[in-house]
Order: C-alpha cells, then structure tokens, then sequence
C-alpha cells in the first residue's frame, strides 16, 4: 500500500481544515451551548454553514467513485483523512453532509435502492434538506446476533405489515428525520440469513411511536439522539421493500464496511486533537516547582499516545485502501481489527488527556468527555468488540490451519 495520500485529497484536506477553522472551531463552544439549553432543536447556523460547504465543494464527500455521478469521485482512501478532520468536532460531520447515519443509508439508497425510493429519498438525503435512522437492534434479544431480531414484515397484499420493537435507533430523535430503514423478518422458518429483510419506513406512518430517548452516559446526545420505537401494525407499501425478501445481511454487509471506516476515522481526529489539548495543557501548569510537562510519566503518557494513534490510523488506512482494490468481503478482517483497536485506543488517549487536564477534563470546558463517550459507545455500536474478536479470531485460525 502507498501511505501518500493523492493530491486531491490533500487539497480537499486543506479545505476542510480552512473552513472548520474559519467557521466551525469558533461556534464549538456556542454550539455545545445551544444543544444544552434546546434540547431536541437544530442550531440557528446549521443550514447557513451547510450551504457554505456545498458552495465550496465539501459536500457528499463520503460517497465512494464507484457509485458514478452520484459521487464526488473519492476512494474510501482518500475520504479517510477528510473523516479523521471531521471527528475533532464529532457533530461538524453533518455540515459536510457526511454524518452517520446518514452515510450508511444513503449509501444503500443508492447501491440497492429504485429509482422511484431513490428518487423520494435518496435525493433529499444528498441534498442535505432530511435526515434519516436505522432501526436494528431490539431491546428483547441479544441483537449482537442480527439472526436474534424479532420485528416481524409480513406481507399483507400491496403491503408490508410491520410489528416490534427497536431501540438504541440513532436519529430518530432529530426533527429533521423523515425515514427509517428497518431490519425485520420477513420469513423466520428460511434458512438463518435468508429470513431478514430490510425495509423503508416513513417517520410519520401511522403505528411509528417514539417511547423514549435513550441517554448515553447520562446525555441524550441531542439533537440526532437515540430512541426506543414501538412498531405497531405498520402499514407500508410492499414497494418500499429493499432488493427483496431475504436480503437484509446482503445490505448490512454493503452498509457497515466503509461506515466502520467513518466512524474509526473520526474517533482517530478525535483522539488525535485530545493529545494535541493534552500537550498544550501541560505545558501551562506547574505542580510542585516545575512544569507537568517536564514530569516522566506525562511524557511516557505523551508517547504512548501518539504511538497508538499512529498505528490505529495506518490501521484504518490499509483497511480503506484494501476495501477500495478488493471489495468489503477481501477486507473484512482488517474491518474487524479497526473495530477493535480504534474505540478502545481512544478511550485510553482521552482517558489520559482527562488526566492531564485534572478536574477541567471531566466538565464543559473540554471536549474530551464527549470523546471519551463516543468512543465507549463505538466499542458497541455497529457491533460488540466481542464479535469482532470472535469472528477474527475464527477466520484467523482457519486461514493458519490452510497454509
């Protein structure tokens, strides 16, 4: 692999990095502030600043070549660097219209979509003007296991009716979400993988009800927020069904590859910028006669973390670079292996930048407890660490046991 990135992706890392710092890194606090006190509500800024970037070029920009005109013709590769800028402000993501779980979406919409779904949704998503959730996990089984989801699609006529219950449904709290894709069965005695389906669900349906938000370590990450959703008799078009029945871990798999880029890449910027807080930090405050940045065991704190964040970034490139040449399927392992190494590399980054700043670490006036929250979450969402493991380690034997 070659670890220089293209020239268009450097002058697209150049630009991203101008606009967050001339108009996103001076509204972060103000941001913060406004999501306190307005629960649930979009930022006055929010639409100005996203018509900023389209005007600048810096929209879509997470859509790889192959899907042709619909892409700004980057490579997983290339995209990776712009996702790791993005992550130092985790919400800035969705100025750029690159944000989860929209990316993931969309990116169904147009490999698995009609033209008619794609034409009711998929072009608003790409114009920025909806957004959108996915609905999987379930609250009464192990949905670390997707053959464990119990929502029911049953085809009743020209429809599909739908019945379950989802949680942990990111977006779904968002005003601006207008559709769901749900993961349900459309025939539980088919083979385990075949019985899942996945389908289109419009926000307003009748039966659709929002029993709660979820809180992550006591905050309800507003506005996109994660909910619980009562399915109840739900009544869609059998139109609205994605590729056919039976192909819903066909989709997932096209889904979760590059969006497990995405999300390792932001926590990777996100980590990065902890250490880079930490370093400024420690060279501003003195403890017992001499600076804390002088101490050993700040400057082995300091090495390590840059020695982590290095390796989880090559890391996360080879595993673009590999989805780019040979397909998500070629590079599921190295998938595996981000998935794995990056959340928990972040946790122990920020955990020790939290140390660094001392009680200033733990409240507003950082953002490392949000970081340190995104990335336990990650270890997760879109999959356990024990899964991962699980899977690498028995694909790793296999492969050993045939040379």
């Amino acid at each position: 692999m070659n670890f220089e990135y293209t020239d268009k992706s450097k002058a697209l890392q150049a630009k991203v990095d101008a606009f967050m710092q001339q108009h996103i890194f001076p509204i972060e606090k103000e941001y913060d502030e406004f999501i306190e006190k307005n629960q649930w509500q979009i930022h006055p800024r929010m639409e100005e600043l996203k018509e900023m970037a389209r005007a600048e070029g810096l929209w879509n920009l997470f859509l790889p070549e192959d899907y042709g005109d619909l892409s700004p013709g980057l490579t997983n590769l290339e995209y990776a660097p712009l996702a790791e800028l993005m992550g130092r402000i985790p919400w800035s993501s969705q100025i750029f219209n690159c944000s989860a779980p929209d990316t993931g979406n969309m990116e169904v919409l147009a490999k698995f979509g009609t033209p008619e779904q794609q034409a009711e949704w998929l072009t608003p998503l790409m114009a920025g003007k909806i957004r959108s959730a996915f609905l999987m996990t379930e609250p009464d089984v192990a949905s670390s296991d997707a053959t464990n989801i119990q929502t029911s699609i049953v085809r009743e006529g020209e429809e599909y009716v739908i019945n379950g219950r989802k949680w942990w449904s990111s977006g779904v709290m968002n005003p601006e979400t207008k559709v769901y894709i749900v993961m349900g069965k459309t025939d539980p005695t088919a083979q385990r993988h075949v019985q899942q389906s996945m389908i289109l669900v419009p926000a307003d349906t009748p039966g659709v009800r929002v029993v709660r938000p979820l809180r992550v370590f006591g905050t309800y990450d507003s506005p996109e927020g994660h909910a619980e959703v009562e399915l109840k008799n739900v009544r869609v078009p059998a139109s609205n069904l994605l590729v056919g029945e039976g192909s819903g871990f066909l989709i997932a798999q096209g889904r979760l590859g590059p969006g497990r880029i995405h999300h390792c890449m932001r926590l990777i910027g996100a980590a990065q910028r902890a250490l880079d807080l930490m370093c400024i930090r420690v060279t501003q405050r003195e403890t017992f006669g001499k600076k804390v940045a002088q101490y050993s065991s700040i400057r082995q704190d300091i090495a390590k973390s840059r020695c982590e964040i290095e390796q989880a970034r090559l890391l996360t490139l080879s595993a673009a670079d590999k989805i780019d040449r040979f397909g998500i399927k070629e590079a599921k392992d190295l998938v595996a292996m981000i998935k794995i190494v990056v959340p928990t590399m972040t946790c122990n980054v920020v955990d020790r930048a939290i140390q660094a700043h001392g009680g200033m670490g733990v409240c507003q006036d950082t953002p490392l407890a949000g970081y340190w929250i995104y990335g336990r979450t990650i270890r997760l969402a879109d999959g356990p660490d024990e899964v991962h493991m699980y899977q690498l380690g028995r694909n790793t034997i296999k492969q050993m046991m045939n040379v």
